[in-house]
């Protein structure tokens, strides 16, 4: 079966490297911060888990005088997708065009549009889709959406968008604590698949294997953040009596996973989120895990390493517990109000095995190592335990 072909154009600095990457499961583009676009030429990246091609542009850089008519990178498309066009295999066809926009930006101008419309002119019967990236904030989202269509409309009376989608490639932190997680990049998926011609399209199982894993992976970045943000907030010299110090960040934590896999609101949402709080916090479990751990004799490490250890272990055993919950209440093997079977599952993961795992770590690290490389190394034990679920 030929595989679809989807477009990725838009201004340099919209986020189309990252957009590309979080779509395909991994680092395949190149995405930084910088004076210049990163992309600097024509590149085709193809999907590993999903048949279908993702086709990375020049960003569009604004004109640089009035004589240059034609910038290069628009020039780089449009003559690209001519060749592209000429040819008679389909595999070369572009099926959908994901028109990238900076969700953080203030304005869309025409010209823009115009741009994108003029380097694409060959493709002029295929659906556009509007990406927004950066779409932190909830608030603005309406206001984007406007943006986007009161831009398009301006510039041509024909083409619009097919649809507008929101999106965050990749979680966005204001502090260790608050942070928004991915967001809207499986329902890209969802919706390209549907626009793709029909012999494009890729098997329903397929797609949910993908939505899944994609969703994993999201999850799995997030606990090993808050891993190693544990770790930093553990090795305080303050004491380390209980685990409500983690109380924030478990908290931004298991909102972040929640709303990975789509349970965000609700008083069912609410209490379950609160059951797992509770678990890592103040729950006898939590506390016999800690004294255990404080316990145990001649380890010979800095106070602060022991705290950093405990910290992190307690961070990424709530984390994978959570994700576990959260995937089979999203599978629908387990209902959202069965609080009595998560606590179950998430006490079963500060206990028994926990202290052995922890007790492990603190015997292999060292004073002096750095943070990160510890809540690592915890985060890839809970990676393991959750694998063989």
């Amino acid at each position: 079966m030929a595989k679809g072909n989807v477009l990725v154009v838009g201004n340099s600095g919209v986020g189309k490297s990252t957009l590309i990457n979080a779509v395909l499961g991994e680092k395949k583009a190149a995405a930084d911060f910088g004076i210049k676009g990163t992309s600097s030429e024509i590149t085709v990246y193809k999907g590993e888990e999903i048949d279908f091609n993702l086709i990375d542009t020049v960003g569009f850089e604004p004109q640089k005088a009035f004589w240059e008519l034609e910038p290069k990178a628009i020039k780089t498309v449009r003559e690209w997708c001519k060749k592209a066009a000429l040819d008679d295999d389909m595999e070369n066809d572009i099926n959908i065009i994901w028109f990238c926009v900076d969700g953080t930006a203030a304005k869309l101008f025409t010209k823009t549009i115009k741009d994108l419309l003029r380097a694409t002119s060959v493709w002029k019967e295929v659906p556009i889709v509007a990406v927004i990236t950066k779409s932190y904030s909830q608030p603005d989202r309406v206001k984007n959406i406007k943006m986007v269509q009161d831009a398009f409309a301006a510039a041509s009376k024909t083409v619009q968008p097919r649809a507008i989608m929101p999106v965050i490639a990749e979680s966005f932190y204001l502090s260790d604590s608050v942070f928004a997680p991915p967001e809207g990049i499986t329902e890209l998926m969802d919706l390209t698949n549907e626009l793709l011609p029909e012999g494009k399209r890729i098997a329903v199982d397929v797609v949910a294997k993908y939505k899944l894993e994609r969703r994993r992976s999201f999850a799995q970045a997030a606990v090993l953040s808050s891993t190693a943000a544990a770790a930093t907030v553990g090795a305080v010299p303050i004491p380390f009596a209980d685990a409500l110090l983690l109380q924030p960040l478990e908290v931004a934590e298991i909102n972040g996973i929640a709303a990975i896999y789509g349970i965000r609101k609700g008083d069912q949402a609410k209490l379950l989120k609160n059951t797992i709080v509770e678990v890592g916090t103040i729950s006898t479990a939590a506390k016999a895990a800690i004294s255990a751990l404080k316990a145990i004799p001649g380890i010979g490490l800095a106070t602060s390493v022991i705290n950093a250890v405990i910290a992190s272990g307690i961070v990424a055993a709530l984390g994978e517990g959570s994700i576990y919950v959260f995937e089979q209440i999203y599978l629908g093997n387990k209902e959202i109000s069965d609080v009595d079977w998560v606590r179950k599952i998430l006490e079963s993961q500060l206990a028994g095995s926990f202290v052995e795992k922890m007790k492990g770590v603190l015997e292999s690290v060292t004073d002096g190592q750095d943070m990160k490389d510890i809540a690592k190394q915890i985060y890839d034990l809970f990676i393991q335990s959750f694998v063989k679920k």
